[in-house]
């Protein structure tokens, strides 16, 4: 069965399965990624790799830890946790980048760990950007980072994978921010909710190589779990000339660049020479499956601005700029865009000009490599001299850190991911996302504001779903301990978008010594107070779809475990829910087809309904009996099957330990 890019990735890092085993979206496999990389999370993580006993790392080389987030935080305290992170590092012979040195993510891609054609994951939601450099990122969980750590291993389900064809050419004036806010504000009904995408079309031969970072980082706004770019003459050339770049200012000074010649351990001209010799196996297959395929065409997209405090809602800046919003702040910082392409951008509307009076405009660049081009060009300093106020390279504003957050009653306008309510600092403050270009011209008006006049357009986008294709239905190889068959009453809770709170109240979240019989007595409360006398132990929960949305807490997961249900099936899962659920042994189904009969049948209206229906799980044969009506299921594989077994990662990574 052919491949797309994803699965091919995905194919090269996967570990323990037959070789000539082709995998395809819904399996579930062992992978060995390229590298993992942790922030200011590293401190957690620490704590999880020596509860599990775990001792050293299984390839020190494959680690990557960076400081970042916190790092205006001068107190004591947070200056003791970067101490111990560096000092573990040390010990642990990674590769260690401080405070300082920029943005992890930006660092992953400068010094060639997010490579072309290879998987690279991190314990945080933004991987996705490495996509954009042709590298299938995708995040991870703590758990899973702690794993990676002392096996070189974790697990991954393949998602579902869309492909987005962006037809046409932007016009000048319009950016590759632009295009992911488009693409957020107008498919915005979680068409790509859980999904990889992979980019396709004419239209990405005129994206710049920073322009695609941006769009794949906010991928992840955009719902999905990888954003991938196709591996062309424009990636070639972008490492090509950091090759030439790295050749000039010297190695990194991490451990990996310790015992070499001189020469970049990953930026080299060999490497390279072996990227260009895979090229060819580096495309999806001509008739390879996606679950959906997105169009839009990029001519038809303007200067856009999102929010406020959503990504879902998006306006012309040719039209808010009418309603004249005021700002307070405004900000070129973050992961997503404050690059030096970016950095130029922003410089050349401000050069000569000065921010209004009331604004306070706030810059960090990625990196400090970018920061020291930026400078050296004149850039940054055609920002200074406007009034804009440095920060150091990192994080800060974008997460609630540090200087320039929002106040209560202000509205901001920036360069970043997300908008959240209450993310950049008061809930009662306003932001709005947008581009460089509008942050830098919207910081001289003191209104939302940009110079482009060719606006009206209607965007011209689509989207078609493809029925899923019959794949050969084979027997499923079970493991010792894990059951052949499973049977048991199904309890439904029909509602779509369960999150977390609704099945563990968050005020239990942080109570240490509650108990796993103590977590049963309080599961769903939120959702239904009638749910604990309803279901039973031995019974199989149906549930509707997105089910575990919202905050990462792995109770909501381990709650329903120790009430005694056996599993979850539900239409759609949250996948940091799924995550959580398998590394604590719990097994969560996706089955629509099932979801979809309940509803027809039971309806929505009640919260808990008892089926007295008994529902037969064959693992063997991934069949679904309910009544007299089958349906199939994806194959859970043996990487699944192990971490049900054993009862959770950490319970893996103790029998695996080097």
């Amino acid at each position: 069965m052919a491949q797309n890019l994803v699965e091919k990735i995905a194919q090269k890092f996967a570990v323990d399965i037959p070789g000539d085993f082709k995998i395809h979206s819904g399996d579930y496999i062992s992978i060995q990624p390229a590298y993992v990389m942790t922030h200011d999370n590293t401190g957690a993580v620490i704590s999880k790799f020596k509860k599990i006993g775990a001792k050293k790392f299984a390839n020190p080389r494959q680690v990557v830890h960076t400081l970042d987030h916190n790092i205006q935080d001068k107190s004591e305290k947070n200056i003791a946790k970067y101490m111990k992170i560096e000092n573990f590092s040390r010990e642990m012979s990674c590769d260690f980048y401080p405070a300082g040195r920029g943005i992890g993510h930006q660092i992953m891609v400068e010094e060639g760990y997010a490579w072309p054609g290879t998987m690279v994951v991190a314990s945080d939601s933004h991987s996705n950007m490495y996509g954009g450099i042709g590298c299938l990122g995708t995040p991870i969980v703590r758990t899973d980072a702690a794993a990676i750590w002392a096996t070189g291993r974790t697990w991954w389900q393949i998602p579902p994978v869309a492909k987005v064809e962006l037809k046409g050419n932007l016009k000048p004036g319009v950016t590759g921010k632009d295009v992911i806010i488009a693409l957020c504000g107008y498919f915005n009904h979680d068409e790509v909710l859980n999904h990889a995408i992979e980019f396709t079309g004419e239209g990405i031969k005129n994206l710049s190589l920073d322009q695609r970072l941006t769009i794949a980082n906010m991928t992840t706004e955009w719902g999905a779990l990888v954003g991938l770019f196709p591996i062309d003459e424009i990636t070639i050339d972008w490492i090509k000339k950091r090759i030439e770049f790295v050749k000039k200012r010297g190695p990194a000074g991490v451990p990996s660049d310790a015992d070499g010649n001189g020469e970049h351990p990953r930026l080299n001209q060999k490497h390279l020479e072996e990227l260009i010799e895979e090229l060819p196996n580096l495309t999806p297959d001509d008739d390879a499956y996606y679950s959906k395929e997105l169009t839009i065409d990029l001519s038809t997209i303007e200067p856009y601005v999102s929010g406020p405090n959503t990504v879902k809602v998006m306006t012309p800046v040719s039209e808010i700029k009418k309603q004249n919003v005021k700002i307070n702040k405004a900000y070129l910082v973050s992961c997503v865009n404050s690059r030096l392409e970016d950095i130029a951008e922003a410089a050349k509307i401000v050069k000569g000009k000065k921010v209004a009076e009331g604004v306070e405009f706030y810059i960090a660049a990625a990196s400090s490599e970018v920061q020291k081009e930026a400078e050296s060009l004149g850039y940054w300093n055609d920002l200074l001299e406007a009034g804009a106020i440095p920060l150091p390279p990192g994080c800060g504003p974008c997460i609630g850190l540090g200087a320039g957050l929002l106040e209560d009653g202000e509205v901001g306008i920036s360069a970043t991911n997300r908008n959240f309510k209450g993310r950049m600092g008061s809930p009662n403050a306003e932001a709005y996302l947008a581009s460089p270009a509008v942050v830098a011209a919207s910081a001289i008006s003191g209104k939302i504001d940009y110079g482009f006049e060719n606006g009206g357009h209607q965007i011209n986008g689509e989207v078609k779903v493809n029925p899923k294709p019959e794949r050969p239905k084979g027997k499923v190889e079970i493991i010792d301990g894990f059951p052949k068959q499973i049977k048991g009453n199904v309890i439904f809770c029909p509602a779509d978008n369960m999150n977390t709170d609704g099945i563990y109240p968050g005020k239990y979240t942080y109570i240490d010594d509650f108990t796993p019989e103590d977590q049963a007595k309080v599961v769903m409360e939120n959702y239904d107070i009638k749910f604990k006398e309803i279901a039973k132990a031995g019974d199989i929960l149906a549930g509707g779809y997105n089910f575990g949305t919202g905050s990462s807490r792995e109770q909501a997961a381990t709650a329903l475990k120790y009430k005694g249900i056996q599993l979850v099936v539900v239409g759609s899962a949250s996948a940091t829910y799924k995550r959580n659920a398998i590394n604590n042994g719990f097994l969560v189904l996706e089955v629509p087809e099932f979801i979809d009969y309940l509803k027809s049948k039971f309806g929505d209206e009640m919260l808990t309904i008892n089926t007295e229906t008994e529902a037969d799980l064959d693992f063997v044969n991934s069949l679904l009996t309910f009544g007299d009506k089958k349906f199939d299921i994806e194959p859970v594989g043996v990487a699944a099957q192990e971490l049900i077994v054993l009862g959770g990662l950490e319970n893996w990574v103790k029998k695996h330990l080097v």
